[in-house]
């Protein structure tokens, strides 16, 4: 018998996490320690993930694929059609307008000095918008954080190269735009934040494609020209001015003042843009509730079944499998589905599959508009998304904590299994806001999302920030990467068992009364 055989599950977990498999790997089996819901969950992972459903791409044909196995899966299990019209679908009506690599090109020109392209996606991107203009050539100026009292009348018609801050308190993307604009600037160049280490920028970037719900209003200043820089290309594109770009840059993370200035040169923006209208499904299944007083109370349980699919290239790989993020999590679905099988809770649970999570929560917003089941009747969302079973489960950051009773429930539950719940202890990331529950939350249904969470200078951190800097929406989140195997299991546990207490508990969750995402009543 081969070692790997007699290994015991932790043990194999730990070997997991420090070799990770070559990126020629099949899948992994589970380890055979692994209990036969942690197999199952890990072989449903890899058929979502699997280069042939070719990252599930919003609309595509790999994500059609993948539908139809949730679609498939859901009803095995027993759920009943929760979509329009006694389907399992809930069809999305979409708009997509995307700058195209042929054709599109960023070149610096300064006096004399040879003119420098910038590689698009790799070192500049560019915010697709129907009105963008297919030809810019403008002169460059600095304007620090470009908040309005870093921008002068001098910046008329030109882009304005700004330090692309993250951290609550300083300039916001928003109010970068709107001071641009102000001063009749033509376009604004966020360069990346090198400070913000709490998710360092990365490149190459997959794609540039904005994606929205069919008759979306455009963004904001439509015309102007929304920029993307590589910090690595920030000395490149002041070049003359006589400043040094790392001492910038050193300031700018520090929350240091800087300077404005004129840039002696010009940017030179060509881009070819292709628009299409198309359509992606929601999967919804319902598993009906058992007591005739709470049934028609809904509690949802959600992860995202959309990814990136292809996009540039990393390290040779083009397919964006999104296997953490989050084929893992509809696994995780799934297998909620099959234990129950047809069995009840008190309330009926709603199961959904969203689309276009990674394009914006369109699969999420367009249910929470148009709800398969009265507004009224949704209980609760639990959504499972950003979780990345790394090390050891001891901690869950838990969004909205102290915003509902949900997090209450989900502390008594944690609590028995030995997890401590804490809030989110990284705001600047604004987690909060980028993941399927939200929009519930917008509606004023309670709902709440998990990561898994650690102390400041632990393994723990340093595994986690490695796999955003490494895998986060790239090929590399596939089924070669690291596990912990008993982290995953210990995770779905706790959903199993925290979805059981919501749904059977006596009393609808509800927000709490000092929560500011609790719904006002109209003065």
């Amino acid at each position: 018998m081969s070692l790997r055989l007699t290994l015991p599950l932790a043990l194999f977990s730990a070997l997991a996490l420090a070799a990770p498999l070559d990126a020629a790997t099949a899948m992994p089996p589970a380890p055979p320690g692994a209990d036969p819901d942690t197999r199952a969950w890990w072989e449903i992972t890899g058929s979502l993930s699997g280069d042939e459903m070719e990252g599930r791409d919003t609309g595509s044909a790999g994500y059609a694929r993948a539908a139809q196995r949730v679609q498939d899966l859901f009803a095995e299990a027993g759920l009943k059609p929760a979509g329009d019209y006694g389907s399992w679908r809930q069809t999305v009506p979409l708009e997509e307008v995307r700058v195209e690599k042929a054709g599109t090109r960023f070149i610096l020109h300064g006096g004399a000095a040879e003119a420098k392209p910038l590689r698009f996606l790799h070192d500049i991107d560019v915010r697709p918008t129907n009105d963008l203009p297919p030809h810019t050539d403008a002169w460059l100026s600095f304007g620090g954080y470009c908040s309005p009292s870093d921008m002068s009348p001098s910046m008329k018609d030109k882009i304005v190269v700004c330090f692309g801050a993250r951290r609550a308190g300083e300039t916001s993307a928003a109010e970068r735009l709107r001071a641009a604009a102000a001063v009749g600037a033509i376009g604004v160049i966020d360069v990346d934040d090198p400070g913000f280490t709490l998710e360092p920028a990365r490149w190459p970037d997959a794609y540039s494609r904005r994606v929205t719900i069919a008759g979306s209003p455009p963004p904001p200043f439509p015309r102007l020209l929304v920029i993307r820089l590589s910090d690595a290309r920030f000395a490149d594109v002041i070049a003359g001015s006589g400043h040094d770009a790392q001492a910038l840059l050193t300031a700018g993370a520090a929350g240091r003042p800087l300077p404005a200035f004129d840039i002696p040169q010009r940017l030179e923006v060509d881009t070819r843009l292709s628009r299409r209208t198309f359509s992606s499904d929601n999967v919804l299944g319902l598993l009906p509730g058992s007591d005739p007083a709470l049934k028609s109370q809904v509690v949802v349980v959600s992860a995202h079944l959309d990814g990136y699919g292809h996009g540039e290239a990393v390290n040779g790989d083009d397919i964006y499998n999104g296997a953490f993020d989050d084929a893992a999590y509809v696994a995780t679905l799934i297998r909620l589905a099959d234990q129950r099988h047809g069995r009840g809770f008190r309330r009926s649970v709603l199961f959904a599959a969203f689309t276009g999570e990674e394009k914006g929560l369109l699969g999420a917003v367009w249910f929470t508009r148009h709800p398969t089941v009265p507004t009224a009747e949704l209980a609760a969302d639990i959504n499972l998304d950003q979780l990345r079973p790394l090390f050891p489960l001891k901690i869950l950051t838990m969004h909205a904590v102290n915003d509902t009773t949900l997090g209450a429930t989900a502390r008594d539950v944690a609590a028995s299994l030995g997890i401590e719940i804490r809030p989110d202890r990284e705001p600047d990331r604004h987690l909060l806001m980028r993941a399927d529950h939200w929009p519930f939350l917008q509606i004023g249904v309670p709902a709440t999302g998990f990561v898994f969470g650690y102390d400041s200078g632990t393994d723990a951190e340093r595994r986690y920030r490695e796999w955003y800097q490494i895998r986060y929406h790239r090929p590399q989140d596939d089924m070669t990467q690291p596990i912990d195997f008993k982290a995953a299991a210990d995770f779905n546990t706790f959903f199993y068992h925290l979805t059981a207490a919501v749904a059977n508990a006596p009393s609808r969750p509800a927000f709490l009364p000092d929560s500011p995402l609790k719904p006002r009543s109209p003065d």
